[in-house]
């Protein structure tokens, strides 16, 4: 019995090798792309470990294109639309877990019943209300929104609010704490996981972003990084240029992979204990 579990085990830690060396191949090439002369792109057989390796091509991407100013508008969009979706989302949150109000559960299933909108059918209207604001080819519509609560989000921190016991806040009630000072000092270190964990959902979700910046902005200058590279993209199609987009696409992929693996911890310890508090 030991060496049939051994046997299998084998096996399947052998195909999840194999199925991460085959997603892990196209990561790999662009890589090995970055680091290339513009000649040897598309040499055949592929040389995936470029000799010399060519590091310039990094700082091309930053002289070639207007990478900083794409880069600027990218930190601020996400950083507004981070702090914006924790601050709404952890505010209703608290309300619909902790208070008590006239119609607080029938607005909650009011909330969690917009998760079944898809985005194209509030996209129309939602333009629409940006023409009227006169915000279109500006940065607010990437990041206004967050301040208004998300209910994938809501329901994340309900969960862990819930799971708090009372008598914490029982004994801040007794020092004399407000319901924004029990949150600040007592809700808010204890759900640390949660915090993060959003965190790191709206930092993927707004610094990947493309629709949004196609939609809603026009001028070159104040493009993301993910518009960018898609503009820049269609213009190198040639391979001409294919090392410096490859460069340009690491720099933007590399916080992304520092940010899961810097949190991991907290994020997967927060998506398990959703489940299971409340």
């Amino acid at each position: 019995m030991k060496n049939r579990k051994a046997i299998g085990d084998t096996i399947v830690f052998l195909l999840l090798l194999t199925g991460a060396l085959v997603l892990l191949a196209p990561l790999a090439w662009m890589l090995s792309t970055s680091l290339k002369e513009p000649g040897d792109v598309f040499k055949y057989p592929p040389q995936w470990i470029p000799r010399p390796a060519k590091w310039s091509n990094y700082l091309d991407v930053f002289t070639e294109w207007p990478f900083a100013r794409y880069l600027t508008n990218t930190l601020w969009v996400t950083g507004m639309a981070m702090l914006g979706t924790l601050f709404s989302c952890s505010f209703a949150a608290y309300s619909f877990a902790r208070l008590r109000w006239a119609g607080r559960d029938l607005i909650f299933m009011i909330s969690l019943a917009t998760m079944m909108l898809p985005a194209q059918v509030t996209m129309v209207p939602t333009f629409a209300m940006f023409v009227f604001t006169g915000w279109i080819d500006t940065l607010l519509p990437l990041y206004v929104p967050a301040f208004f609560g998300n209910a994938f989000f809501i329901f994340l921190f309900r969960q862990f609010f819930k799971g708090i016991p009372l008598a914490l806040e029982d004994a801040a009630k007794i020092d004399g704490c407000g319901y924004f000072q029990t949150y600040w000092h007592v809700i808010t270190p204890l759900t640390r996981p949660a915090f993060i964990t959003v965190a790191i959902f709206t930092f993927m979700g707004t610094w990947n972003d493309f629709l949004g910046p196609l939609i809603y902005i026009s001028s070159e200058s104040k493009r993301t990084l993910a518009l960018a590279l898609s503009f820049y993209q269609n213009y190198f199609y040639g391979g001409i240029h294919l090392h410096t987009l490859m460069a340009a696409s690491i720099l933007v992929l590399l916080p992304c992979i520092a940010v899961f693996f810097v949190f991991q911890k907290y994020f997967i310890q927060g998506m398990v204990l959703s489940g299971l508090k409340g």
